[in-house]
């Protein structure tokens, strides 16, 4: 009797083309059947944004004479949808999104591409992952290929809680390096930013923002802090945005709100 694989969809927001989603549909190829539906370009930091307005295209992108996956016009979270919706052959057992070039912790989980394809994955009932590695330069994709197979493995038998999704940042190390995992909360470093202002060729004023990450004094649950010491970060992320801390603090005002 054939042994049926698992049916695994990828996806990122650094394009089609990034060397992180080759490295990780080379790892998980060993393991699993795979699609890549993936943007036709760069769409880092578009968080959740959907294409409404505007056609969404699709073509097939080659590397040399093989057939890679489905390039998408749209952002990582277009690529969720339009691949369950409407490319994929059956339904995706998950949705794996990375490996993203730089991590996904802090603040930055808001606005990242890669961790918002998971979500959408999350959303339509797959079990989803993100994946990031913790660099900008001279990138070692393998370990943190190999250790999201391990993790694809993991989640396929065990699944995930309902509305969770996980954000895995990986230190830039060898694999012997790493000292280990640890599973932590997004924290709370964000990006103090600076806004170059410049002149184009035509006299306009233009402006490049640049900036770099606060440095906050942080827990060792935090994931910023256990990527700094060199260990990998799973953090469980919740789509639910509700502070059910202040829904009492609210009521209380209803008096007043409501007073006409």
């Amino acid at each position: 009797m054939k042994t049926i694989r698992p049916y695994l969809l990828i996806t990122n927001d650094d394009g089609v083309a990034a060397p992180g989603i080759h490295a990780l549909v080379r790892e998980l190829s060993k393991i699993a059947e795979i699609v890549v539906v993936a943007p036709d370009s760069e769409k880092s930091a578009v968080g959740h944004a959907i294409t409404l307005s505007d056609p969404i295209r699709v073509s097939c992108f080659k590397k040399g004479n093989n057939w890679v996956g489905h390039a998408v016009s749209g952002t990582p979270s277009d690529c969720v949808k339009i691949a369950v919706g409407a490319l994929l052959e059956r339904h995706p057992d998950m949705v794996i999104s990375g490996i993203n070039l730089g991590s996904n912790a802090g603040i930055n989980v808001i606005y990242s591409g890669t961790v918002s394809a998971a979500t959408e994955g999350t959303i339509l009932g797959i079990p989803s992952i993100a994946v990031s590695l913790a660099t900008y330069t001279d990138p070692i994709f393998e370990p943190a290929a190999r250790f999201a197979a391990k993790m694809v493995k993991i989640v396929l038998l065990r699944g995930l809680p309902e509305r969770t999704l996980l954000n895995i940042n990986v230190p830039n190390l060898p694999e012997d390096e790493i000292k280990g995992v640890r599973i932590t909360r997004q924290g709370m470093a964000n990006f103090a930013e600076t806004f170059d202002k410049r002149i184009d060729p035509r006299n306009r004023v233009y402006y490049w923002m640049d900036g770099k990450k606060e440095e906050l004094l942080m827990d060792d649950d935090v994931d910023d802090e256990a990527i700094k010491n060199g260990f990998i970060s799973i953090t469980p992320v919740k789509y639910d945005l509700t502070n059910y801390d202040v829904i009492d603090t609210l009521n209380n005002w209803l008096p007043e709100i409501e007073k006409r």
